[in-house]
């Protein structure tokens, strides 16, 4: 387990060949904001930054804070309610028409629900389309730029900010899920189909790196809502907490790994998938993001 100022120090030293391409999906705030706010003060501001959530003011507020970029170079904020696979679609579009690479996708999106059950207008559960759909959908859609950054020797990774570990196995007669059986059990679902999604992808692009990584207890806007004064003392500040993501995500080799809050990789610790269950799941993803977008 790396100490905080080792994982400071590993960051320091990232000096990356040109400029890269850092997405960040659910970058307004929380982690991801703390991320992407550590990424450019350590290149500098020499990086190209894409912010993509729904709060513009939040966004142009953490672009207005980065070390100003030098010419060529850009940060930016892309609107986008991911809640929508539609939406999604459209985001990924214009960014395949327009970039020339990416090289970091890190998404961290997600659901305040702590209680009932919720579906969006495309007839998702509106936990699991931050926690697992439109994560598939960005990583499905933006995957010929990382191959591009890859093509040109460059890193190309993907991280998701999640929950390894924690699920508890898959019931494959109920993928989606669809039955409303408590939030505990939808979300130890969704950490488990976060093992699947990462792993799918990287038996299909190898020679990249995808990370489901599981954060700690973070002092977060979702924290401090509702279990602040249960858990004040267990948990880190956002910026503690990106530095070690940071550090997982700049040293992660290529394929598949699931890690814990200090980077460390978990392997197959508490890991409850079978090949036949990667199978399933991706096949029903595939139909049920088609099925959503063409709701009228």
């Amino acid at each position: 387990m790396p100490s905080l100022e080792a994982a400071r120090s590993s960051n320091a030293d990232y000096a990356p060949p040109s400029p890269p391409v850092a997405i960040f999906v659910g970058g307004t705030s929380g982690i991801g904001r703390a991320m992407a706010e550590t990424l450019a003060r350590y290149t500098n501001g020499n990086v190209n930054i894409i912010i993509i959530g729904r709060n513009r003011a939040a966004a142009e507020a953490i672009i207005a804070s980065f070390p100003p970029p030098p010419a060529g170079v850009q940060h930016e904020f892309v609107p986008c309610d991911a809640n929508l696979m539609k939406n999604v679609e459209s985001t990924t579009q214009g960014l395949l028409a327009r970039l020339p690479k990416v090289n970091y996708l890190v998404l961290s999106s997600a659901n305040l629900r702590f209680f009932g059950r919720g579906e969006t207008s495309e007839g998702i559960d509106d936990l699991a389309v931050l926690m697992y759909y439109a994560r598939w959908k960005f990583i499905h859609d933006l995957i010929p730029l990382l191959r591009k950054a890859k093509d040109a020797g460059e890193d190309a990774k993907v991280m998701s900010v999640a929950g390894p570990g924690l699920g508890n196995g898959i019931d494959l007669d109920d993928l989606g899920p669809k039955r409303n059986r408590g939030i505990l059990n939808m979300r130890a679902q969704l950490s488990m189909y976060n093992d699947l999604m990462i792993e799918a992808f990287a038996e299909r692009d190898p020679t990249m790196s995808f990370i489901h990584i599981w954060p700690g207890i973070v002092d977060t806007p979702i924290l401090g809502r509702f279990f602040w004064f249960l858990f004040y003392f267990f948990s880190v500040s956002a910026e503690e907490c990106a530095e070690y993501m940071l550090c997982a995500l700049f040293t992660a080799g290529p394929g598949a790994h699931r890690m814990d809050n200090h980077g460390d990789d978990m392997g197959k610790e508490r890991h409850y998938g079978s090949d036949e269950a990667s199978q399933r799941l991706w096949e029903f993803t595939e139909g049920e993001i088609a099925r959503a977008m063409n709701v009228a």
